[in-house]
């Protein structure tokens, strides 16, 4: 690397992709992403949804895969299930997944929130429910909650010998709610660390692994108002930092 040293590390964002009024491609990022590493101690860097990214990467000390539109059901191998699509973006879906691989070839601590924990799924090869209401019909939970986005809506229940309960020190979460898909299949080696109350999973991670963690909630909503939210982001960055110091 250069001569500069770097006090902080570097954690490389994903991004939102949306087709603006003017039919203009737009690459975009909610603030509260970019609050949540800073207040960790962490730099933030946006990676458009370009393949170069994949270089930009490189020089970066941690990847935090944000939230946003759906995946296409064929990167899982699957069709279309008849369920709406939301703000599907083949540029982003090829980005996300060529990130994901670079993280892990390099052994770089990854933490993926909403869309991040289904990229995770995805590229491991495992699969997504399409659409919760049609899926779980009964389930009296609303997993696209109406109130704002930093009020929790509902409890998930953390696996006590899981690295994310030992993250946020309980096994009763209080989390917020905004998708309408989820993790099916999980991919191998993975495992289940969190659940909703109707069987939803919640988070999933990688053992054995520096850190490789996802979560179906947004934790960067919370990280003001709650200690477990800002848990998360600062045992992100911790890993981040370690990355760095090992490898420059």
């Amino acid at each position: 690397m250069s001569t500069l040293q770097l006090t902080k590390p570097l954690i490389g964002i994903s991004v939102s992709r949306e087709i603006g009024s003017d039919n203009v491609p737009r690459d975009f990022l909610r603030a509260s992403y970019l609050h949540a590493i800073q207040l960790a101690g962490g730099i933030p860097i946006l990676l458009p949804n370009i393949p170069e990214s994949q270089e930009a990467l490189k020089v970066c000390h941690g990847l935090l895969l944000t939230g946003g539109g759906d995946y296409d059901p064929a990167c899982y191998g699957q069709s279309d299930k008849g369920t709406k699509w939301d703000g599907v973006s083949a540029d982003r879906d090829e980005t996300e997944l060529l990130l994901i691989r670079t993280a892990f070839d390099l052994a770089m601590p990854v933490f993926g929130i909403c869309r991040g924990i289904q990229a995770l799924a995805v590229a491991g090869n495992g699969s997504l429910i399409q659409d919760i209401a049609t899926t779980y019909p009964d389930s009296l939970l609303h997993h696209h909650q109406s109130a704002p986005r930093s009020y929790p809506t509902h409890q998930v229940t953390v696996d006590k010998s899981s690295r994310l309960a030992s993250i946020v020190g309980t096994e009763q979460v209080q989390v917020n709610s905004f998708h309408h898909q989820a993790v099916d299949k999980v991919p191998k080696n993975w495992v289940v660390n969190a659940h909703a109350e109707d069987g939803l999973i919640e988070g999933i991670e990688l053992p054995q692994y520096p850190f490789a963690i996802g979560v179906q909630w947004h934790p960067e909503d919370l990280v003001d108002n709650f200690g477990e939210a800002r848990q998360l982001f600062i045992s992100f960055v911790q890993a981040a930092r370690q990355y760095q110091e090992a490898n420059y």
